[in-house]
């Protein structure tokens, strides 16, 4: 599935100048000793109902920051970086764990479900929220990653005819990446060892590796393996990719039939809510998929809707886990990588998938996240084993005039920065060592007593200090300053302008006819 030389040929330089990328970044706020925080969100941040770039994700102590859309692997970090900034200066002496598996965890019910206000929309959230916890448990929730958001320019689908459009391109990038999708689990999964108090009173399957270190030997990305984003019911939830109406006619069964283990739930206790619905997935956003069509919503518009009734816009890799290497949780070389690799999804020959497929696919991504730096791990490649290293090594090389076009897209002096990039992807096959599962390991054995705690925890108070001591000019804190304020009207708004009984709300929101393109639409709850 190497991609085309026509296709190759309309790589033109305005095309690859014109892809557009967005992060958006959970971390947990911890104490200084590395347990969870049990603080409210910051007042200073703002809203987390309504801040454009600051919001939370699962819990009140899980931070989601947001960046805009931008033409520039650079500018997309200058801002992530900034967001950072602007939160170390009013999270007092807290700390951001900069791994995805989580810090030194309470017991179950004291970890804090995001709270959003009074509105009926802010309490929607929260009931969403208490839903997840009774569906899958609140120490799941708290595992945190990175969400990298990828376009191309509405324009440019007129000059890649093959590509039947926008939704059927996208749709064709997103089978690949499911096919394909493991390679990125072994070049960043950082995510090889947990706090016990992750699993604690669960069955795991990890080996103890020092006091207070769980961990598997070879793995990259525990946080996308068995013990991650993983249930029996989405289990069940066999989605296709091979068309926006296949996928939206999986995913709208999904939102509207009744689950029967999540009946035995209950929707209610009083006027206690337990979860929004007792559907398989109660909003599209419970769909733990590692990658997603997506497109922005109107206010009030179900996101299914969005896509049903106006396309594809960009499609939203959901796998990688935070680099603890890196202060804001990714860097300009993976950023690169992912566009190479992302490109290459697109430009390749992309087969219908089929359900036989999709197990496969599940079962290679399982293999590399548990064992990914394994030497010679066989992975399935069309009813055939092939070697990781085999494979991957044939996938990079295929990228290799990707990379060379997006250089001269650059045009920067001879610059090599995306050649480069796959240079080190290529390298890492070869060497398992150089990867970030198997450093982080490296790091914790060579100085923390292989202690996983003490090797994030460090690692975190080393980030803040260097975001702290960057530069932070009046106008960027002006700006977010302003950002908060807007952001704390805009709830108040909200709040005052609410007229409905929350049970109404619910139940207008939740309506199926809210999925179909021709409805009008209710408020949207995002996630």
């Amino acid at each position: 599935m190497s991609p085309t030389p026509n296709r190759l040929r309309s790589l033109d330089p305005q095309l690859l100048l014109g892809i557009r990328r967005g992060i958006e970044k959970e971390s947990l706020r911890v104490r200084p000793d590395g347990r969870l925080a049990a603080t409210p969100h910051p007042a200073a941040l703002g809203s987390a109902l309504t801040h454009a770039r600051i919001t939370t994700d699962f819990s009140e102590s899980q931070l989601e920051l947001i960046t805009g859309v931008h033409a520039s692997v650079e500018s997309c970090l200058e801002e992530l970086t900034r967001i950072h900034q602007a939160v170390y200066r009013a999270i007092g002496d807290e700390v951001l764990w900069c791994a995805s598996m989580p810090c030194g965890l309470p017991e179950e019910g004291a970890i804090p479900l995001g709270r959003y206000g009074s509105s009926n929309l802010g309490r929607a959230k929260t009931v969403y929220r208490t839903g997840l916890s009774h569906r899958y448990g609140r120490r799941m929730q708290t595992i945190s990653g990175i969400h990298y958001n990828f376009s191309l320019p509405e324009e440019a689908w007129g000059e890649l005819p093959w590509s039947g459009g926008a939704n059927a391109g996208y749709f064709a990038l997103m089978r690949n990446f499911q096919r394909h999708g493991w390679l990125a689990f072994y070049l960043f999964g950082a995510s090889p060892a947990v706090c016990p108090s992750f699993v604690a009173s669960r069955a795991h399957g990890l080996q103890p590796l020092a006091p207070g270190t769980l961990y598997l030997p070879h793995a990259t990305t525990l946080r996308m393996g068995r013990l991650g984003y993983q249930s029996d019911a989405q289990s069940s939830l066999k989605v296709s990719y091979n068309s926006l109406e296949s996928y939206a006619d999986s995913l709208h069964e999904a939102l509207v039939r009744p689950y029967p283990p999540y009946e035995a739930i209950g929707l209610r206790e009083g006027d206690d809510y337990r979860q929004l619905s007792t559907s398989l997935l109660q909003i599209e956003n419970e769909f733990y998929s590692k990658v997603r069509p997506k497109r922005v919503i109107r206010r009030g518009e179900r996101p299914l809707h969005a896509l049903r009734e106006r396309g594809v816009e960009y499609v939203e890799v959901r796998l990688m886990d935070l680099d603890p290497f890196s202060p804001v949780g990714i860097d300009a070389p993976t950023m690169r990588l992912l566009d190479i690799f992302l490109l290459h999804c697109l430009l390749s020959d992309s087969p219908p998938d089929t359900p036989g497929e999709i197990a496969a696919n599940a079962r290679n991504q399982e293999c590399v996240a548990a064992r990914g730096r394994e030497r010679r791990l066989q992975l399935v490649r069309g009813g055939q084993e092939m070697t990781l290293a085999q494979w991957g090594g044939q996938v990079l090389a295929d990228c290799d005039p990707i990379a060379q076009a997006l250089d001269d897209a650059a045009g920067q002096g001879g610059t090599r920065l995306y050649r480069d990039a796959l240079a080190w992807g290529a390298a890492a096959l070869k060497n398992p060592a150089a990867v970030p599962s198997a450093r982080m390991l490296d790091a914790m054995a060579k100085r923390y007593a292989n202690s996983y705690t003490d090797f994030v925890l460090a690692q975190s108070h080393a980030h803040r200090a260097a975001l702290l001591c960057l530069p932070f000019p009046r106008e960027i804190e002006a700006h977010f300053t302003q950002l908060a304020a807007k952001s704390i009207e805009e709830q108040r708004r909200i709040e005052a302008a609410d007229t409905l009984p929350f049970e109404a709300f619910r139940r207008a929101y939740l309506a199926a006819e809210t999925l179909d393109p021709a409805a009008s639409p209710g408020r949207a709850l995002s996630s």
